[in-house]
């Protein structure tokens, strides 16, 4: 990468209807940037329909960099000598995630998002995880410098595929569920110190644990600790939660009043940074998600399949309008880091990110060094350094184990096709917890296995 007005950046996922567009969207804003977005995807005339959108956006007045998007027809082509590759695709449809989502359900156990912890996490990474084999082959044998960024869930075992494939791989994982955490710390502050407009990025957190199960072991805003004020807060809105989204949380199934959180935080006495809906799958399955009632009492949602399939209906819709001409994206900022990522390790400035990366330079020393943990990590010219985040908590450790520890029989049984390590795998989740006897839970990983058996062979 010679010149950063020049630079080459592949998108795996290419014909994206959602983060495509969130990314074309920083990328139009950031003037010192510049150069192609080769735009692969299996769907090629969704690549298509996204290279005229990518291109239109150079004719909004807003757009202030210079960038030209190329759908291109293999992954070869797409990744020969590229700087940059994003990775941002849908392993199967939404018809397998209602069978990872909803299956379990018949069962008892139930899943607030289902793409990261729980069955349906462990059944969509056997359809993921050979697909992240070839990627990451095919960036061995064609881009063997790029840097990769992943947004594809579940982010741990991806992430874990990548490296597990080409050691040598400049891969990390990206994830905006801490950035929500903050907006709240943010937020909360704001009102209970008298000072407006606290932002996020005004905060220092130590981020700590694996995706999705990160937490903070500290906080601070200037030379302000957090977390007595965060206490406080905590034991005064307990019930309502916070006060912001307390009242509106039940009108969408993303929102929550963020009690979940309060509760980690009671019995654990480190803020959980995560949404709920994620932090509470990842917790004994009677906890949290026993059933819609008690789901309804900590005040988040079930995310039904149906609402992601009617949703995916009006994204096309949308694209359609935007090819067209009918609609256009709005320039502003999304909030997103990835692009600053990227400036970063083009030299143009430091950048301090959560990040996820095998724990090969020990910034968890209390887990394994092949765990893939969150942790932040400091962006430099062509370097991604992360930063020793201490030991976990002996309860939080306790917590985060058994996760860590499914995350290698998950990957081994998709690899070595070894569906017995999956029966292993549902029998030490937590969600399950022992809720199923041993036959039950083979029958539930059978029947899950097979309707989704056109994107596995397991």
């Amino acid at each position: 990468m010679n010149n950063n007005k020049d630079i080459n950046i592949t998108y795996i996922g290419g014909g994206s209807r959602g983060w495509a567009w969130t990314f074309m969207t920083d990328l139009a804003l950031e003037p010192e940037l510049g150069g192609t977005i080769r735009l692969y995807d299996i769907d090629h005339r969704a690549s298509e329909i996204n290279e005229k959108i990518g291109n239109d956006l150079k004719k909004d007045p807003a757009c202030r960099s210079d960038f030209t998007y190329v759908s291109v027809n293999s992954l070869s082509e797409a990744l020969k000598g590229t700087d940059f590759v994003v990775i941002s695709i849908l392993p199967g449809t939404f018809d397998e995630m209602e069978s990872d989502v909803h299956a379990p359900e018949r069962y008892g156990i139930y899943q607030s998002v289902g793409d990261t912890a729980g069955p349906g996490g462990y059944i969509r990474a056997i359809r993921t995880i050979p697909m992240f084999v070839e990627i990451a082959e095919a960036i061995r044998d064609n881009a063997p410098d790029a840097w990769v960024i992943n947004y594809t869930n579940p982010m741990s075992l991806c992430v874990k595929t990548l490296y597990e494939t080409f050691p040598q791989i400049k891969a990390f994982g990206c994830c905006h569920e801490v950035f929500n955490t903050q907006e709240v710390l943010a937020s909360i502050l704001s009102g209970e110190l008298g000072i407006p407009d606290i932002k996020r990025t005004d905060l220092y957190t130590n981020v700590i644990g694996i995706n999705h199960f990160t937490w903070f072991t500290s906080a601070s805003y200037r030379d302000i600790d957090i977390f007595p004020i965060y206490e406080r807060y905590v034991n005064e809105h307990f019930e309502e939660g916070y006060e912001f989204t307390s009242d509106n949380w039940m009108n969408s199934y993303f929102s929550c009043a963020h009690r979940v959180k309060f509760d980690l935080f009671r019995k654990y006495h480190n803020i959980a940074a995560a949404g709920d809906r994620h932090l509470a799958e990842f917790m004994p399955g009677d906890t949290y998600l026993l059933d819609p009632e008690t789901v309804e009492k900590w005040k988040f949602s079930l995310t039904p399949v149906s609402y992601r399939k009617e949703d995916l209906k009006q994204r096309l819709e949308r694209s359609g309008r935007l090819y067209r001409g009918e609609e256009h994206i709005k320039l502003k900022s999304t909030g997103e880091e990835g692009v600053q990522l990227v400036k970063a390790l083009c030299g143009l400035g430091n950048k301090v990110s959560n990040v996820n990366l095998p724990n090969y330079a020990g910034q968890i020393p209390n887990l394994d060094s092949s765990a893939v943990v969150e942790t932040n990590a400091l962006f430099t010219r062509n370097s991604v350094a992360p930063i020793y985040a201490g030991n976990l908590p002996d309860d939080i450790r306790k917590l985060i184990l058994p996760h860590v520890q499914n995350h290698e029989r998950v990957y081994q049984a998709a690899v070595r096709k070894d569906r017995n390590l999956l029966y292993e795998a549902f029998e030490n989740d937590p969600l399950i917890n022992h809720r199923l006897t041993a036959d039950q839970v083979r029958d539930l990983v059978d029947e899950m296995i097979n309707n989704t058996s056109k994107y596995n062979d397991l």
